[in-house]
């Protein structure tokens, strides 16, 4: 590269950094080091607090899709609806629509403008035509000149039949092309520019023998070192079979302003993407992130029940055999059904994971419908030139257990944080409170007993008095939850031992005991309706403290379990697809609507009566029992764990 290259880039990054300095206060770019800002942590986490502070409604679960704000759809179908923060400070969606159902003719892609952080939007303007062939899944970019550019799939040779086969799904055949804009979005380049993607094995080994190409991304271009980038799909049979992961990366796109002069090159170099025989032909949806080191991390969805990642140290031309996702090197598998499993990093340096925590193998429908329902966040730090995350957070969840949120992005402005959604028929955005990120990213140094809401914290003097008053627990029905917080050692692991017990007469009330297979399970019931869940089995060991915590909450109706600071998930057990349990399932029509086939039963106040009974059948001992009027977030719990029986 030539010396003027080289300083321009460096012009650029510099550009770049600025604009992330802006952006969050005391972050760093994707690719400047670190500086000393002379703000404390403890400093800048209350300017985020303050920052942040907005007006919500009282009892209002951000959680909910409900309280998101609607990105326009007026077409019917909404798709990917990725968020860019342009020059201006106004946002710009770029989705994909139609007037049909996914995959159908019309489908095109369009812009829509925000000019208060998601509340309104502009009319939909269209980046390609609705009565042009296929335009879909399109990912968009601002450089730090203030272009925006839009990649999207194109089927530019309008291919509509395979073999015998007419009106076949065109939304993955075609070109790679983008347009670009220079007014912010409100307006779109005439000319479109396709990205040169040679033909490699996958492409050889498709149904048209590499004479048409299918293909997909759902990765928001990054930018780092000067360079941009984006992850993407190639499938080697229609549809949506034997993936596997390529990426563009282009050296001068950030500084050249002639779209004719764009360089790019599609890695990694050979005839094969980044893919693992061993884990089946659906290896697809891939997308990835820069480290400080340098380094490339990408994470991509299978049909195991786990997703996959690898890494690049040489900007994306090699990467290592994939293997799957665990929280760290050699630790716990991430578990994920055959969904979009989504990387950000943060301008803090920080990275998030969008996952659904279950071992679904399928699509959102059958036997797996709504694995889709419940959408969690994990925190990753980088060590030793890798990245370890965090045990997950509940970010989303939708009340029709059959739905679930998918596609999302992540739109960071002013330090405060969004995430987009989509259910393809209903798109969305939600603020998310910085203290639930901060608890992830924190988790490894959280070592403080959550105080808000404790009713009771007992030690193991006070236990020993066998009983106490009991507290009244927030109505579950109407939304409230609690949690239950113990330290214990077992000298034996039989079933029926009773821990806590404030049942009445009627059995309302709520019940802590050992179970089977080496686990303790909690039951709450309002003397009409009841539930119980486990925790995984086999994690309790005989004559061992242990710290478990039972979240009930009241917003998504779960019962999650935390054993010793880890989040139960199922384990790698087939038959155990869940690690947490829902006590309020209604029967839908289908998906797509909220008409009930059959109510949800409704469990209400589980306070029981005015006794807790404490470890009253225990062969063992209870060390600390604390109880809460609220759910502690699974980032409380492992402070909780962290801190210890003592305090």
């Amino acid at each position: 590269m030539s010396d003027e290259g080289k300083k321009r880039i460096a012009n650029t990054d510099a550009a770049y950094a600025r604009n992330v300095s802006a952006e969050y206060p005391g972050g760093t770019s994707l690719s400047a080091s670190k500086k000393n800002t002379g703000v404390t942590s403890s400093a800048l986490a209350a300017l985020i607090l303050l920052l942040t502070a907005t007006a919500v409604a009282p009892g209002e679960d951000l959680r909910s899709l409900a309280t998101g704000h609607r990105i326009p759809s007026e077409e019917g179908y909404a798709d990917q609806p990725y968020i860019v923060v342009t020059k201006d400070g106004n946002w710009l969606c770029a989705l994909t629509t139609g007037k049909g159902k996914e995959g159908q003719l019309g489908q095109h892609v369009v812009a829509a403008i925000s000019r208060d952080k998601g509340k309104t939007w502009s009319d939909l303007i269209d980046i390609e035509p609705a009565n042009g062939p296929e335009a879909s899944w399109v990912i968009p970019l601002v450089t730090p000149g203030g272009r925006v550019y839009a990649f999207y799939d194109y089927n530019g040779d309008n291919v509509h039949t395979l073999g015998d086969k007419k009106g076949i799904r065109a939304d993955m055949l075609g070109w790679y092309v983008y347009k670009y804009s220079d007014d912010n979005g409100k307006t779109w380049s005439k000319q479109r520019y396709r990205l040169p993607m040679r033909v490699t094995a996958c492409d050889r080994a498709n149904d048209w023998q590499g004479k048409v190409q299918i293909f997909w991304g759902i990765d928001k271009p990054k930018m780092a070192g000067g360079s941009a980038f984006f992850a993407f799909t190639k499938l080697g049979k229609y549809i949506l079979d034997n993936g596997e992961g390529w990426l563009y990366r282009s050296d001068n796109m950030l500084v050249e302003r002639d779209a004719n002069k764009i360089q790019w090159e599609l890695l990694p170099e050979g005839d094969y993407g980044i893919r693992a025989p061993e884990f089946g032909s659906v290896q697809e949806e891939y997308n990835l992130v820069p480290m400080s080191d340098g380094k490339l991390y990408c994470v991509y969805r299978t049909t195991t029940g786990h997703p996959c990642h690898s890494y690049s140290a040489d900007g994306g031309r090699t990467w290592t055999k994939p293997e799957y996702m665990t929280y760290a090197p050699g630790g716990k598998r991430v578990r994920n059904p055959r969904a979009c499993p989504k990387l950000w990093r943060a301008f803090n340096g920080k990275f998030l994971f969008w996952f659904h925590n279950n071992g679904h193998e399928s699509f959102d429908s059958g036997k797996s419908a709504g694995s889709r329902n419940i959408a969690w966040l994990s925190g990753g730090i980088e060590k030793d030139g890798r990245i370890y995350w965090s045990q997950p957070e509940i970010v989303l969840y939708d009340d029709n257990t059959l739905r679930g949120p998918s596609y999302p992005d992540l739109i960071e402005q002013g330090g405060r944080y969004w995430i987009s959604e989509t259910q393809k028929t209903a798109a969305r955005v939600h603020e998310i409170a910085p203290k639930l990120l901060e608890g992830l990213w924190n988790q490894d140094s959280a070592q403080s007993v959550a105080k808000k809401g404790m009713l009771l914290s007992l030690n193991e003097k006070k236990v020993r008095a066998g009983q106490v008053k009991m507290p009244r627990l927030p109505n579950l029905a109407a939304g409230g939850s609690f949690t239950v917080d113990l330290w214990i050692a077992l000298r034996d692991l039989a079933p029926g031992q009773v821990i806590l017990d404030s049942r009445d007469a009627s059995g309302k009330g709520i019940l802590v005991a050992t179970s089977d297979s080496a686990t303790l399970r909690v039951d709450i019931s309002d003397g009409a309706h009841s539930f119980g869940w486990n925790c995984d089995p086999n994690l309790l060991q005989r004559d061992t403290l242990h710290h478990v915590v039972f979240i009930v909450d009241g917003g998504p109706n779960v019962i999650s379990v935390v054993v010793d600071g880890v989040l139960c998930d199922g384990g790698n057990d087939p038959n155990r697809k869940y690690g947490y349990g829902r006590f309020k399932q209604a029967e839908y029509a289908s998906k797509f609507s909220d008409e009930l086939k059959r109510p949800a039963t409704e469990i209400g106040d589980v306070t029981g009566g005015r006794v807790l009974k404490i470890a009253p059948s225990l062969k063992g001992d209870l060390k600390r029992l604390r109880l809460y009027n609220r759910y502690l977030r699974t980032s409380e719990a492992v402070g909780n764990f962290h801190a210890g029986p003592i305090k």
